[in-house]
């Protein structure tokens, strides 16, 4: 699959507790992948994630179809989440006006008012959808009256939105998430927050935060603020956020959801996650630590990769190994030492190394596998410190490899 036919899932265990919340899950994008393959992933979530972009070309065929995409992508037991952009494609800016949003497929740009977006929701048949929205605010020096413009058609969107479920058959018991936007003047944030809320709607999703239009600590005041005018008992997805370093921060924050873009782009780099997240040691990691010895467990990702491909559009970050690096062409060792991925237990770095420089296929597959496990690792360790009081230690870990 490519990043336009996106299918992401989360892990959901229902529960809900004060911040820092237990319910953290993540979703996650499967380029490169078959089904088939997802199943050998360890700790694979259980939730599918289905991007509008994906699929509103194929409005005609899911509505003569009339079972629904998730049978029609041979997933029927899954649950089903639409959202409406693929978190691994940025769309351009100026498409949105009072009554329509643009999303973009393979056969370019469509327009869509709220009637056609409900329509398609409705052959869709998902059991969560994200609401239309005006998320045209990421960029730097967005002016105050266009950050309110923003909030008012997103929650004009909504209130539409809520109005076509309540005559469609289709979409009864189907849970709407609100978007809470504002850009970064907290005044906005907080007023898209508590009007939304207002709203019956089954959880929110927070947009507008990716990318570096605002420092860490203004987004993470935006965020507790927004949060704290959110209900407890409705989940909080976040958009755009996948550096383990910053989804700590939210986690801190109050978020609960998060998109898992990220082992793909790592992918796409050419690179494999290789950071540490592991903050609970068997006793002979512990000695051998104690004694001063080099724990190989889950490298630290190198800062000084050799990056063979100068026009990357997202920047190498610190928590990857750039495996197309001429050092690797001769290391006949695993992505990362102790990892239990099917890459990692058949295949060498240098395996992988050859791969990716004669541009095979196959180097997506086994990267992508090594990717998924490691991010999913580290979410199941997030989960676990959480339960057992351990955040601190796992921010330790995490943050050795934070520039």
């Amino acid at each position: 699959m490519t990043s336009s036919s996106l299918i992401c899932r989360f892990f959901c265990d229902g529960s809900t507790s004060s911040t820092p919340r237990e319910c953290i899950k993540d979703w996650f994008c499967s380029p490169h992948l078959t089904h088939e393959t997802l199943e050998t992933i360890e700790k694979i979530p259980a939730v599918t994630q289905l991007t509008l972009s994906t699929l509103a070309e194929y409005h005609e065929v899911l509505e003569e179809y009339k079972e629904g995409a998730g049978k029609f992508i041979g997933m029927p037991d899954s649950v089903l989440y639409c959202s409406l952009q693929d978190p691994a494609a940025p769309c351009p800016p100026g498409f949105i006006t009072n009554k329509t949003v643009s999303v973009w497929g393979s056969g370019g740009r469509m327009e869509m008012t709220a009637s056609k977006f409900m329509a398609l929701q409705a052959v869709v048949r998902p059991d969560w959808f994200q609401s239309m929205a005006d998320g045209e605010t990421v960029q730097e020096d967005t002016s105050k009256k266009r950050v309110r413009k923003s909030v008012d058609r997103t929650l004009a969107f909504l209130d539409e939105c809520l109005q076509l479920q309540q005559k469609s058959q289709d979409l009864q018991g189907v849970e709407v998430l609100g978007v809470v936007e504002g850009g970064d003047i907290l005044e906005e944030r907080t007023r898209s927050a508590k009007e939304t809320a207002k709203r019956p709607v089954g959880g929110f999703v927070l947009d507008g935060f990716q990318g570096d239009a605002m420092t860490r600590e203004l987004r993470l005041k935006l965020i507790s603020s927004v949060t704290a005018e959110l209900p407890d008992d409705k989940p909080r997805l976040i958009q755009g956020i996948g550096r383990p370093n910053e989804v700590l921060d939210c986690v801190e924050a109050g978020v609960d959801l998060f998109e898992s873009f990220f082992p793909y782009q790592v992918t796409e780099r050419g690179c494999a996650l290789s950071f540490r997240f592991r903050y609970q040691l068997d006793p002979e990691t512990q000695v051998l630590e104690r004694n001063g010895a080099q724990v190989n467990e889950e490298p630290r990702a190198e800062k000084d990769c050799d990056v063979s491909d100068k026009e990357e559009k997202e920047p190498m970050t610190p928590f990857e190994m750039d495996l197309k690096s001429k050092r690797y062409r001769e290391d006949f060792g695993p992505l990362v030492q102790g990892c239990s991925c099917y890459c990692c237990r058949n295949h060498t770095r240098a395996y992988v190394h050859h791969l990716l420089l004669t541009n095979e296929l196959l180097s997506g597959v086994l990267l992508m596998i090594h990717n998924f496990q490691h991010y999913f690792g580290f979410f199941h360790s997030l989960r676990q410190a959480l339960q057992e009081g351990h955040l601190e230690k796992l921010k330790a870990l995490v943050n050795e490899h934070s520039p």
